[in-house]
């Protein structure tokens, strides 16, 4: 550092882009052809009983110190400053796709829609298959993602129904895609347990912070693909336990956690077309695709 008269802020930005340049190709790739998704679906199906799902779908605030300038356009819902990480998981916990640059300031909904993953979802240029039958279905559903009520519903995004008078095959819905979409909570919680950078407001500038996020993500799923015993043994992640119908906390949750959620909007609803897509999931899954114990968890 001294011999060569390079700073150590300079330094940590280079070591972070070159491990974000030198990983993501093998460890941070999103799928891009149909048998590509067809795999990350089958994942979430035989694992967590959710068919035609390619991804969980995600975004936390990062937060950091305020800017000196252009304080007000990272100034989040919360009266806090930050950057927003949006995320979409596979069903083995890693990221297939990440976007670190909104600022904190920009509305839940808009973090989405200015993110590149949005425009290739809503014109269809990802490879994703075209839509097919539920099992022992006969009506055509797209693949889908899940999310939460922090995001709009569309045919190709499902998210639960509002709480409120929900029936029972509504409330099994809202238990099945809840299951699915945890798969980024964790993510994103156990990334943040591992890497305290993620549990304070970070003091950097802007630039030098996405470097650390991306860096981060991809050395997340480096370490879950070559050391999993280690960095995620047993007990990391939430484990249902069917039995009782109960939810044993992951090993994170015990963290403190310095990424904050973005803000929930149940009245973000869903088009006809997207509304028809949840109500197939919804009868699949209180008939051809019932599981015995998901009664004890509504």
């Amino acid at each position: 550092m001294y011999l060569f008269r390079i700073p150590v802020c300079t330094i940590s930005r280079i070591v972070c882009a070159a491990i974000y340049n030198v990983l993501k190709e093998e460890y941070l790739q999103m799928p891009c052809t149909e048998e590509e998704w067809l795999q990350k679906s089958q994942q979430f199906a035989e694992k967590y009983n959710f068919p035609h799902c390619i991804g969980a779908l995600d975004g936390k605030h990062v937060l950091i110190k305020a800017p000196k300038q252009r304080g007000s356009l990272y100034y989040n819902y919360k009266g806090t400053h930050s950057v927003v990480l949006m995320a979409l998981a596979d069903a083995e916990y890693k990221f297939q796709y990440i976007n670190v640059s909104c600022f904190g300031r920009i509305s839940d909904g808009g973090v989405f829609n200015a993110c590149s993953l949005s425009n290739k979802l809503a014109d269809n240029s990802l490879g994703i298959p075209t839509p097919r039958p539920l099992p022992g279905r006969t009506k055509p559903v797209p693949f889908v993602i899940v999310a939460d009520d922090a995001f709009a519903m569309k045919s190709y995004i499902m998210k639960p129904y509002a709480f409120r008078n929900l029936h029972g095959e509504q409330r099994i819905f809202n238990y099945r895609l809840s299951r699915a979409r945890r798969i980024i909570e964790n993510a994103f919680g156990l990334a943040s347990a591992r890497f305290r950078i993620l549990r304070r407001p970070i003091e950097l500038g802007v630039e030098k912070l996405i470097h650390v996020v991306s860096a981060i993500c991809v050395l997340h799923n480096f370490l879950m693909t070559r050391s999993k015993r280690l960095y995620a043994p047993y007990g990391s992640f939430d484990v249902e336990n069917h039995e009782t119908g109960t939810i044993e906390p992951g090993e994170w949750r015990q963290s403190t956690q310095g990424l904050v959620d973005l803000h929930v909007n149940p009245h973000l609803r869903g088009n006809l077309e997207a509304k028809d897509v949840q109500r197939e999931f919804t009868e699949y899954f209180h008939q051809k695709g019932e599981v015995s114990w998901q009664y004890k968890y509504i």
